[in-house]
């Protein structure tokens, strides 16, 4: 049993390579899945954030408007350190009880936990190999140009956000360039599939 963590950076293209795992037997974690649980009303993560944010949150649905939450802290640092320091610990213990859940349920699969902050929030323990997908930073802005209907200034506003790719490389143990055609994507992870399967039975071999 292997623990894979998949990270990159906006547009890079982890939900795609995700699939791509998927669809060789891996068992995918979503952490982006797990963020949305976090505000549902009843959770722990839900009153932290109402509590420290404010009641005005809470739209008359009793569920937290996030269009409200973001406004109170995009542009604001020290608010959104505030945010993910309440949001980030509660993913964490979400993705660490699916990976339980996953190891107990699927003993011989493959999981991976796709998270876009796996490294800023601190989660490397969790995974046994970090996967770092990247992408050329003009390709990024082009696809949120496309994808998302920003403009230029603001696909790069939201890519200097976030870790640079050189700092995710660091910490990477296999790294998918994902600048060219889907086709080369694919051959690329496929690739990084069957060596993953040569490390895996190399030690079962062994025993």
């Amino acid at each position: 049993m292997i623990v894979i963590g998949l990270t990159g950076g906006i547009a890079s293209g982890k939900s795609t390579v995700a699939g791509m795992l998927e669809g060789f037997g891996a068992q995918i974690i979503d952490a982006d899945r797990l963020g949305h649980r976090v505000y549902e009303p009843g959770t722990t993560g839900f009153q932290k954030v109402v509590n420290a944010f404010g009641h005005d949150l809470v739209s008359k649905d009793g569920t937290i408007d996030r269009r409200l939450l973001g406004g109170k802290v995009f542009g604001a640092p020290d608010q959104m350190d505030r945010l993910t320091d309440i949001v980030w610990p509660e993913i964490r213990k979400l993705a660490a009880a699916e990976i339980t859940d996953l190891k107990k349920k699927h003993r011989d699969s493959v999981i991976v936990l796709e998270a876009a902050v796996l490294l800023e929030a601190g989660w490397e323990d969790l995974v046994d190999e970090i996967w770092v997908v990247t992408v050329k930073i003009t390709t990024a802005a082009e696809r949120l140009i496309a994808r998302n209907g920003l403009n230029e200034e603001q696909a790069m506003a939201r890519i200097s956000s976030q870790m640079s790719t050189k700092e995710r490389l660091e910490h990477a143990d296999v790294k998918i360039d994902n600048s060219e055609s889907l086709d080369d994507l694919k051959r690329r992870v496929v690739r990084h599939w069957k060596q993953l399967e040569k490390r895996i039975a190399a030690p079962a071999a062994k025993r």
